[in-house]
Formats: C-alpha cells, sequence, structure tokens
C-alpha cells in the first residue's frame, strides 16, 4: 500500500476506501464470501480453503445506489446467494422500495444467486428477502414479499421459483432442517407468533406448542429431531407508561418435531438485566453435547450462556465485564468464535477483537489482540475469517490472521497523515462516567476550534479504530479530516449506548422521557473547555440520527456553548411519534397521557427554539425510514419563524443512512465547510 505524506489530503480521499459490507463462510467451512463497497462500487468476492485467494464474482461497475445484504454461501461454495435493494437498517421497511436514482422504474428488491465458477452471470431468483439455502446447496428458500409468503426455487434459476406454501401469518426466519426435508419458520399473527414446519403440499403445516406468547428465531437440532426458539410474552395486558422502563423476561423453548410439544430449556429472570437482549438479540445457537449458546445481559454485561436443551442451570462461557457482539459456531460445533470489547491492550473497551471458546466451557482465547479491531467472524474449518481494521490503516478482510484484500486500499489513501485517537473519559453532572475518543492533530493554532461527534443509534459505540457499520466509518474519517483541517474533534459514547454495560445503555429517563443523556454532551463540551488548547468559545457540534437530535439539543438549550452545529435527519420533537398513543382496545385503559406528551415535548429541540441562537445545517433525504422526514420539515419552518439561521441539503430519494457513495461526500464536505467557515478554522 502506497501512503501519503504530509498533513493535507482531501475529504475525498479518505473516504475512498474499501468497506466489507458483509461476510460469510460456507456451512462446511471450505469457502468464504464478502461484499465491499468502493467508493459506491459495490463488488462480491469469493474465496476456497486453503489457500483464500479472493475472487471477484460481480460487480455493480458504477455507484448504483442498492444495498447488497444477506449473504450466504452454499456448501461446498459452489453458489453465493445475496438480496440486493431495499433499505435493511430501516425502522419501517415497505414498498416501494428505495430509489435513490430517480429511476422512473419502480424499484425491486430481489435474492440473487451466483455461481463461483468462472465466467457466471448472477440469477435472479424472485423478488424477496432473507434467503435460506438448502444443506445440499441446490434450493433457496425465501420470503417473497416480505413477510407475506415463502417461495424457493432452484440455486442455478434453471426453472422459476414458486410458492411453497399458505399460512395466515406473516412468515420469515426461515431454516431448512439438517435433511433438506422440511422447513422451520415463523408465523407472525402480530399479539403473537408461532413456530411452523413446513414439510410438503400434502402434510398440513405443524405449529410448535403454539400459545399466546411471541416466538421466533427457530433452530433445528444437529439431528433434526428438535426446533428451539426464543418465546417472549404476547402483546397484551395494561398500557405500559413510556417514562418508565419495564423488563422483557423471556425463555428458549425446545420442541419435538415429532409431535409437536415442547418445554422451556431456560427462563431468563424477571429484572431489568434479564431483559432479552437488544441491538444484537440472544444469538441462539446449538452446539456440541446437546447445548444451546446464547447471549444474556443478566450480570450486566452481555455474555455467552450454555444450557442443557433438555434443560437445566445456564453456564457462562465468556464471564467478564465486556460485551459480547457477535458470535459463529465452528462446523463441528466445536468452537464458539465471538468479537468482544475486551483484551489486554490498553483501550480494548474501546475496540474489538475475535476469541475463541470451547463449547464445552474453559477460557477464552484470544485470536487477535493489539491496538487494530477485529470484528464479524466467520467460522471455517480450518479457523476464522473476521474484519479488520486500525486507527489509520482502514478495513480489511482476514483468515486466520492473512489479509486477503490490502491491495484494494487506493494508493492515494492517506493512511501515514491520520492521526490516532486518544481514548479519553470524563463525568456528566450526576455523576454518571461518559466516555469518548479525541482526535487532534500536532501542530496548528495554540487554540483549535473543537467539535463534539454525536453517534446515532442510540445503541452505537465510536471505537478508537475504523468502525465495522458503514454510517460511522464515514463519520470516522469525516473526524480524521476535520483534525488535519486544524480541529480537535470529541467523540462522545454518551450512556443509551452499547459497550459499556446494561445499566449504562438503559439509563432511567432518557430520550423522550427526560434526555438525561443530553448531561454527557454538555459534560463533553466541558471537558473541551477545560483543555488548553481547545478555544472554548469556537466549540461545534455535529451527528446523524439520535447524534443529530442530541445536536440540535444543544444548539437549542446550549448556543452559548455551541456556537454551530450540523444536523442529520435528526428527531426534533418526541411527542409527534404514533407509538406513543395507546390502541382502540386501550383507550379507556391507559397512563397520564398528558403529563407523558408534556414530557416528551420538553425533552425535544423544538421546545427550545426561542434560545437557540447557533447557525445549523441540516441534511435529510426524503425517503428517511428510520426518522420521518417531515421532523426536518417542521422544524425549518419553526426556525424560520425565530429567525434563527440555517442551511438545509436535502436529497431527492434517498434514505436514512445514504446508499450513494456521493451522497455521503456532499454531506460530510458540507459538514466540514460549514463547521469550518462558521467557527474560523484555518
Amino acid at each position: 500500500m502506497h501512503l501519503v505524506l504530509g498533513l493535507l489530503f482531501s475529504l475525498r480521499q479518505v473516504l475512498s476506501f474499501p468497506l466489507p459490507m458483509a461476510l460469510a463462510a460456507s456451512p462446511d467451512g471450505s469457502a468464504v464470501a464478502y461484499v465491499l463497497n468502493e467508493s459506491g462500487i459495490r463488488s462480491v468476492w469469493f474465496a476456497r480453503a486453503p489457500d483464500y485467494q479472493p475472487r471477484r464474482l460481480w460487480s455493480s461497475g458504477s455507484d448504483d445506489g442498492q444495498e447488497l445484504t444477506n449473504l450466504s454461501v452454499a456448501k461446498g461454495g459452489s453458489f453465493v446467494v445475496y438480496v440486493r435493494g431495499g433499505d435493511h437498517d430501516a425502522n419501517w421497511p415497505q414498498h416501494p422500495w428505495p430509489d435513490p436514482d430517480s429511476s422512473p422504474k419502480d424499484p425491486h428488491m430481489t435474492v440473487v444467486a451466483l455461481s463461483t465458477a468462472a465466467g457466471q452471470s448472477p440469477k435472479v431468483l424472485g423478488d424477496g428477502d432473507a434467503p435460506a439455502i438448502s444443506p445440499d446447496g441446490t434450493q433457496v428458500a425465501f420470503v417473497h414479499d416480505p413477510g407475506q409468503a415463502v417461495w424457493s426455487g432452484p440455486i442455478d434459476g434453471s426453472k422459476d421459483s414458486k410458492p411453497l406454501f399458505f399460512d395466515q401469518g406473516k412468515d420469515g426466519d426461515v431454516q431448512w432442517s439438517p435433511d433438506g426435508k422440511a422447513l422451520a419458520f415463523t408465523s407472525d399473527r402480530d399479539d403473537h407468533s408461532f413456530i411452523g414446519i413446513f414439510r410438503d403440499d400434502v402434510t398440513p403445516i405443524q405449529y410448535l406448542a403454539p400459545s399466546t406468547s411471541r416466538d421466533f428465531s427457530p433452530q433445528w437440532s444437529p439431528n433434526g429431531t428438535s426446533v428451539a426458539f426464543v418465546r417472549i410474552g404476547g402483546d397484551g395486558g395494561p398500557p405500559q407508561d413510556p417514562l418508565k422502563q419495564y423488563a422483557q423476561p423471556w425463555a428458549i423453548w425446545v420442541a419435538s418435531v415429532g409431535n409437536g410439544a415442547g418445554h422451556a430449556a431456560w427462563r431468563s429472570g424477571k429484572g431489568l438485566r434479564d431483559s432479552l437482549p437488544g441491538i444484537n438479540g440472544p444469538q441462539l445457537h446449538w452446539i456440541a453435547g446437546n447445548r444451546l449458546a446464547f447471549i444474556s445481559e443478566r450480570s450486566n454485561w452481555p455474555n455467552l450462556y450454555a444450557v442443557p436443551a433438555s434443560g437445566g442451570p445456564a453456564g457462562a462461557l465468556t464471564p467478564g465485564n465486556f460485551m459480547v457482539e457477535n458470535a459463529a459456531v465452528s462446523p463441528d460445533l466445536q468452537t464458539i468464535y465471538y468479537a468482544a470489547n475486551a483484551g489486554k491492550s490498553k483501550g480494548d473497551d474501546d475496540r474489538r477483537h475475535v476469541f475463541r471458546v470451547s463449547a464445552t466451557g474453559g477460557s477464552p482465547v484470544e485470536v487477535t489482540s493489539g491496538e487494530n479491531s477485529e470484528w464479524w467472524p466467520a467460522a471455517t474449518a480450518d479457523g476464522v475469517a473476521y474484519v479488520q481494521a486500525g486507527a489509520r490503516t482502514p478495513m480489511t478482510i482476514a483468515v486466520n490472521g492473512r489479509t486477503l484484500n490490502a491491495d484494494q486500499i487506493p494508493a492515494d489513501f492517506p493512511a501515514s497523515a491520520l492521526v490516532v485517537p486518544r481514548e479519553v473519559s470524563f463525568r456528566a453532572s450526576d455523576g454518571t462516567l461518559v466516555h469518548g475518543q479525541i482526535f487532534d492533530a500536532p501542530g496548528g493554532d495554540s487554540k483549535k476550534p473543537a467539535a463534539i461527534f454525536v453517534h446515532g443509534g442510540p445503541s452505537r459505540q465510536m471505537l478508537l479504530t475504523w468502525h465495522y457499520m458503514d454510517y460511522y466509518s464515514y463519520a470516522y474519517a469525516t473526524n480524521q479530516y476535520l483534525a488535519s483541517r486544524g480541529f480537535i474533534v470529541l467523540s462522545v459514547n454518551y450512556r443509551l449506548g452499547i459497550a459499556y454495560g446494561h445499566d449504562f445503555q438503559y439509563p432511567d429517563r432518557a430520550g423522550p422521557a427526560g434526555a438525561s443523556e443530553y448531561a454527557d454532551v454538555l459534560a463533553g463540551a466541558r471537558f473541551l473547555r477545560d483543555d488548553p488548547r481547545v478555544d472554548g468559545n469556537r466549540i461545534g457540534i455535529w451527528g446523524g440520527s439520535y447524534g443529530g437530535y442530541l445536536t440540535a439539543m444543544a444548539l437549542a438549550k446550549n448556543s452559548n456553548i455551541f456556537k454551530a452545529g450540523v444536523d442529520f435527519h435528526g428527531v426534533h420533537d418526541w411527542s409527534m411519534f404514533p407509538q406513543w398513543f395507546s390502541t382502540a382496545t386501550k383507550r379507556y385503559q391507559t397512563y397520564d397521557k398528558k403529563r407523558f406528551l408534556k414530557t416528551a415535548w420538553y425533552s425535544s429541540p423544538d421546545a427550545y427554539i426561542s434560545t437557540w441562537r447557533s447557525p445549523v445545517l441540516l441534511i435529510q433525504g426524503d425517503d428517511d425510514r428510520n426518522v420521518p422526514f417531515h421532523q426536518m420539515v417542521d422544524l425549518v419552518e419553526r426556525l424560520t419563524l425565530a429567525h434563527v439561521p440555517y442551511e438545509q441539503i436535502v436529497i431527492p430519494n434517498d434514505i436514512h443512512g445514504f446508499l450513494h457513495w456521493q451522497s455521503w461526500l456532499q454531506a460530510d464536505q458540507a459538514t466540514v465547510d460549514f463547521l469550518t467557515r462558521h467557527l474560523r478554522a484555518r
């Protein structure tokens, strides 16, 4: 890799990295596949054991704005299957699918199969999502017109795909039995859900241990005689007060596919920490010894546990004060690989490393370590594949310590000009310990302008290295660029974020219940003001989504501190969201709605327009399926009436996490220009 010498580089250069979007291994561990996004050009790659020589199977050829997701590899590595199109990070995925190119044709989300033999073209198997490849690698089942019906077709596209069965529910979580003769699936009935088993056209669908509960995430036992699944309570009972936190107990059930009868193999406790794990879910897996591995936060930390399928107490596989984020089981079911913010190097709580632990227990072993991060373990027959990144070096694919695609990092990528962020911590006014990273390039003015970056989610964590999500890799690059332009940047990992324990992630009075997390942003500003290199009169703020919300809060409540800000698709009025209002069946039995709406309003930036003075740049795609575009429309009118200076960038037909790389470049360049102009940076 060639490195650029010197301190100056363009934003385009630092945003032009090969970004892994997915990584998967075949069920037998004989091959891996991955998706790269190179400045908007998406491609599918394949590498076979034991030499793992990467080979590009397909490329979009241009920045076409269509996701490639749900990647999987057939046994033996003969085919790769993926989904093209859609918006898989949306809060409300729905038709029509995103059309960032503004094409006059109706966009589609399609299941695509790609032979790994040389010179083959992709085969569209049909409109749909969530494909599952049969154990023999010849068939693909998928959800057609998502949530409506399950279809299937030959993986080589030799025949048209067709509906497999009719079911009263909205179907998903499709899983083939080990012998390929049956499909387990989730049948969502709105307020409850079942685990169904489909066998053939004449055999009635079997529902396992049906109840009023919500069952999901079916997992076949290795011998195909049982299915394990997660069970939580049905959507009923009295309405819950949004100002309070409630536990969500859950259980792991195992049912026989012979008679459909089931039993609870494990039940959680009833405290808040016992609740169903949030952002990454319980990650239920069958492992050796007829046992089940899963994630629980009962110790305050998301750790791996194992329980006999027959039932009994669960034992911790990965005890410790760290977060297990991704887990993968080896083909022989004897080893679990996982990524966690743990390790022996200073700052590892703000990194990721890959570990392994035996399915029978024992001490976990470091697979990777040091000052880089590694994530997305994909178990192979001879070890593990993963993505790796450093503070300066962007993401690459590795298998068993060998890097596959370092040569794809552009020759003018400015790695040597980037800074190594520094881990910091400080306390909010209520005593909460807050974490963050400082970006500060050497030299420059004796007093520098500063900017706080606030991530979205809010269940996210910014790292000391490049990030595993595309959204935050672009943000990391922009923070590096701001530092190169004379800013000191503080990225604040505020409460509600992951990797610092359940209690930190689920604080009281957060968001619409009181915005307690905003105290962490103010603490970051105080931390910067105490830095002798920071000009306390030139502090700005920027962030997206939930970070956009906190940016707007900072500008509205404390324009005396935050002199300018950039708000990407933020929430501005919590009281607008329809989920706060009870259904008709509960109209006479409700919480104090007026009190809640008042609290939600005063937890919103709109409530403080009268004290908002600082200029703001607002950026949003108008096909946003995570934060309603009306949040920006409404704020613009309020700022206009209050004579608050603002600028706006609206990207027609793009979504929350922009699908076009060019949109990221435009938005991030505008962010830097706006903060530079208003904070008088050099």
